[in-house]
């Protein structure tokens, strides 16, 4: 997305849930980063599988694995910086409120919602837009990225409603084909890191849901 198709400020209510979407067929919350390189090919191989079933429009390159690791020990760091005290080596991921975008990319789609007000704040950190862009690794792994001035940043969940006023909301429409996406620039949602299990162990019906959704009825 160009700079100036990102909106200037955001005046609008600040979401106060997080959603992380996922196929339904796979539990949610699974991250590679979680995984012991013995198994990190039968997984990529059956996520590759899904592309070609037309399941998913994730694309997962050679190098992901080691760029995604690279990325979650920057992040990590820089969010330890600003005073986060996480409890995973890896986050699990999300969206800020909504995404079309990344509502998408399965088919079908389960979502589960985490209502930020109950996670501690030194659990969450937030980056714009998601955390690989954000981190400015890409480059070092082939992948050209136009910089922008909120890339770099890990913001606190206090932070958030200045970070939107002053940058902005991504677009994050969905699109009409999701070819070739993994070469764009990655403009199309703020991403919500959870540094810890017990917010997802412990929640009740009022902290999250789960629930399968129609993607081309949900936009």
């Amino acid at each position: 997305m160009s700079a100036e198709a990102r909106p200037v400020g955001y005046d609008a209510p600040v979401p106060d849930f997080a959603t992380h979407y996922y196929h339904p067929d796979r539990p949610p919350f699974s991250n590679l980063s979680d995984l012991d390189d013995a198994d990190v090919g039968k997984v990529l191989a059956a996520l590759g599988a899904d592309v070609r079933a037309g399941r998913s429009a994730r694309r997962f390159g050679p190098r992901y694995l080691a760029l995604r690791r690279a990325t979650e020990r920057r992040l990590r760091d820089r969010f330890v910086e600003r005073g986060g005290l996480p409890e995973r080596v890896s986050p699990h991921y999300f969206v800020l409120g909504q995404s079309a975008w990344f509502r998408g990319l399965y088919e079908p789609v389960a979502e589960v919602r985490l209502a930020l007000l109950e996670v501690p704040s030194h659990l969450v950190s937030i980056t714009f837009p998601d955390s690989v862009t954000s981190m400015g690794l890409l480059a070092e792994f082939g992948v050209e990225v136009t910089p922008r001035p909120w890339h770099g940043q890990v913001f606190r969940l206090e932070e958030l409603p200045d970070a939107l006023a002053r940058y902005g909301w991504p677009n994050s429409a969905r699109p009409t084909s999701y070819d070739g996406h993994q070469h764009d620039d990655f403009e199309h949602y703020v991403e919500v890191q959870l540094w810890s299990d017990g917010p997802l162990e412990n929640s009740g019906p009022d902290g999250w849901k789960t629930r399968v959704t129609d993607t081309a009825a949900a936009d």
